[in-house]
């Protein structure tokens, strides 16, 4: 039997590599060899806390994380036309029934019997080589790398959320939360044509990021009133799509008051503590649209094309970048590091 490396979490906060299996390609199926895998929030939570809501790691267990990944095609299963030995791709981490009515509503996100790799009690990718079914295995243009690949998971999301709120051209546009996925959105925002982007959050690094990738106006909550600078940067109008990526209660709160009367709020992040206090009055009376974010659907040839074309530039969201042998301090970087660190990624090679 041939082996591979795989990196587990041991318990909370302690991750190990060891000799797992490695796979061969069934019907159907392709054997991806992964050079990079991205660190998620949802990672994060299960490695420092064990659980992300609802979902629990069995910590009797050792259990793999990571589900943002890009490689390279290394077999091909029998019936596999459409990919081939050599092929980078990207990996969309959810599989789903295919026979469900949301399913067959193209809305397979929402699919309740979806295995999604790293939500327990489903393993995740952070192992050298993959075996994965080809339909979703995305090809990646030859022009970008398996890096970018393994972003396109977050930028799925921040599209997602730019689809459900319709920006549009012109657009005023609030982002609360300057992480990961609020950066995906801003950059969706503004693939979509919006006018003024406006992020807000606590920490100076990422709110620099935001500003490198086009953020107009960046706000410091801990500095600054975000609501009574929101209203002298709109001139009291406010803004048209309010996004919260934080999942914090507090800027969840802050949502209806910034959006402009007519506007949309879109719930993208999620927050650890389930019921939270929300001024309906303010949605009432300004006939505010109410969306909510979970994963994405349809999107990842959009993605790619996006990045490929240059129209979207992923890349510049990483700040750290580790080897598959310091997985752990990757891990630590990432719960520890709240000062300069946006968005690690694992090389595994």
């Amino acid at each position: 039997m041939e082996l591979q490396r795989g990196a587990f979490m041991r318990g909370t906060d302690k991750m190990i590599i060891k000799d797992i299996p490695k796979p061969t390609a069934g019907p159907g199926n392709v054997v991806v060899s992964i050079e990079y895998v991205g660190i998620c929030g949802s990672d994060v939570h299960y490695f420092h806390s064990g659980r992300v809501g609802a979902y629990e790691v069995d910590l009797s267990q050792d259990y793999m994380l990571g589900h943002e990944c890009g490689g390279v095609v290394v077999e091909v299963g029998e019936g596999v036309t459409d990919l081939k030995v050599g092929d980078k791709v990207a990996l969309e981490p959810g599989l789903t029934c295919g026979e469900c009515e949301f399913c067959k509503e193209g809305k397979y996100n929402l699919c309740p019997d979806v295995i999604f790799l790293a939500t327990p009690p489903v393993q995740g990718c952070n192992m050298e080589f993959i075996e994965y079914p080809a339909s979703y295995a995305f090809k990646l243009p030859e022009h970008l790398t398996t890096k970018e690949g393994a972003l396109i998971e977050p930028l799925s999301v921040g599209m997602h959320a730019a689809n459900q709120a319709e920006v549009g051209v012109g657009d005023t546009v609030v982002i609360l939360g300057a992480g990961c996925i609020g950066l995906t959105t801003l950059l969706s925002a503004k693939a979509h044509g919006c006018g003024t982007v406006i992020v807000s959050d606590l920490v100076d690094a990422r709110l620099a990021k935001a500003k490198e990738l086009g953020a107009d106006y960046v706000l410091n909550g801990k500095e600054v009133d975000v609501l009574e600078e929101v209203r002298k940067i709109t001139g009291g109008r406010f803004a048209d799509k309010v996004f919260e990526t934080a999942g914090s209660p507090v800027t969840i709160k802050q949502t209806p008051f910034l959006a402009k009367r007519g506007g949309t709020v879109t719930l993208v992040g999620i927050s650890t503590k389930p019921e939270i206090d929300y001024n309906f009055a303010q949605v009432m009376d300004k006939e505010l649209t109410i969306k909510s974010v979970f994963r994405y659907r349809n999107i990842y040839p959009r993605a790619i094309a996006a990045v490929a074309s240059g129209a979207i530039k992923v890349d510049g969201i990483v700040t750290h970048e580790f080897d598959f042998d310091h997985i752990q301090d990757a891990y630590d970087e990432a719960v520890n590091n709240k000062t300069d660190l946006v968005k690690a990624v694992i090389k595994v090679k």
